[in-house]
């Protein structure tokens, strides 16, 4: 198995994870939230941006790969947050199987 080098101390951005909740809406519905459940140093690596066209105007996406230590309690439709910055997270890996590090593939929303 192929070792991964990856230097831990450029993780210096600190993030919120958050999961979704739903919580009633008094009508008989729910309403999507997220809550905290913890908190991670990470390193915020941009992969692209996106234009893209609509009939509303001009739309962009950008996407980052973030470097976590391994955690169990991550998965897809969470997201990451840094101040009014919000990471959604389309999927995750560890780059090595080796249970050290976490790599998260995520789209930036605006908050």
């Amino acid at each position: 198995m192929r070792s991964t080098f990856f230097d831990p101390g450029q993780m210096t951005a600190r993030l919120n994870l958050e999961a979704p909740a739903e919580t009633p809406d008094g009508q008989g519905g729910v309403t999507m939230v997220f809550v905290e459940t913890a908190s991670a140093w990470a390193l915020i690596e941009p992969i692209g941006e996106v234009v893209e066209e609509e009939a509303s105007g001009t739309t962009f996406r950008r996407t980052h790969r973030i470097w976590l230590r391994y955690r169990t309690d991550v998965a897809a439709g969470m997201r990451l947050r840094k101040g009014n910055r919000i990471f959604c997270i389309g999927g995750t890996r560890d780059p090595d199987d080796s249970r050290r590090y976490l790599i998260c593939y995520c789209e930036e929303k605006t908050a």
